[in-house]
């Protein structure tokens, strides 16, 4: 059995865990290394069973909480060129840090096999699509502006997908966001608003995936409540029924969500 446990998701940071029995990948990083480790002792999960981080990209939601743990713990950290450089050459990750580029096709990481991806975002910025040991695949998307030919291929033939739902067009418009930075959310090299996310899934589910974590949800332009609604609306006017023929989890903020098992 494999799991995708979200530690936090959102504007304010965001990690989470994939793990098949004891092994596990940490995906981003992006609050301090108390509220990480917490989460993790909370989950019984013991750091000699991680076989390393993924960053998606250089943003500090992502990263913030990399530097203090990996002096802590000594893990190596994957991700696409550009990034690590960055992480790198800012002194994000300690100069002891073992730094794997990821490009291309699937690579081993531990008992994993992982795939990176790139999404279309304002920095260089990956997704990872994941085989568990078990025979499982998951994907994970955020911080993308629009759904490019590598993000759908990615989010193909999974058993769950965890993908951005970051905000709602009208909260996003009628909130007190300035200008360039409303054009900015909503550009290609933004972030992914509830109704894209919405059409994505019903397109997945009738392929034939049946879970899914919506995640990087703003706390300033969307709620969980609408997040869900827009999914639902989605999927009722095309005849699915949530619960019964998928499972659709908004994830949490500033705790850990509960596990989605693949």
């Amino acid at each position: 059995m494999s799991e995708f446990i979200s530690l936090y998701s959102g504007s304010s940071g965001n990690s989470s865990v994939v793990r098949c029995g004891e092994r596990y990948l940490i995906i981003d990083m992006g609050k301090g290394v108390r509220t990480t480790s917490a989460a993790l002792k909370a989950l019984d999960l013991n750091i000699s069973d991680c076989a390393g981080i993924l960053v998606t990209h250089e943003h500090s939601d992502h990263v913030k909480g990399l530097s203090t743990f990996l002096k802590k713990n000594p893990l190596p950290v994957y991700g696409a060129a550009a990034t690590l450089d960055f992480l790198d050459a800012n002194g994000i990750v300690p100069v002891s840090c073992e730094l794997r580029s990821l490009s291309g096709g699937e690579e081993d990481i531990g008992d994993f096999g992982v795939t990176a991806f790139p999404t279309s975002h304002d920095v260089p910025c990956v997704g990872y699509r994941i085989h568990t040991p078990d025979g499982k695949t998951m994907t994970i998307a955020t911080d993308l502006g629009v759904l490019t030919p590598p993000v759908h291929e990615a989010l193909s033939g999974c058993d769950l997908v965890a993908l951005e739902s970051n905000y709602d067009l009208h909260m996003l418009r009628s909130g007190p966001y300035p200008y360039y930075l409303r054009s900015r959310i909503e550009s290609q090299r933004g972030h992914l608003s509830n109704d894209e996310c919405s059409a994505k899934l019903l397109e997945l589910i009738q392929e034939g995936c049946e879970k899914f974590a919506l995640c990087h949800l703003s706390q300033e332009n969307n709620t969980p409540q609408l997040a869900l609604q827009t999914v639902f609306s989605t999927l009722g006017a095309a005849g699915v029924v949530p619960d019964k023929d998928c499972i659709v989890q908004t994830q949490r903020r500033n705790e850990i969500s509960p596990a989605l098992e693949f």
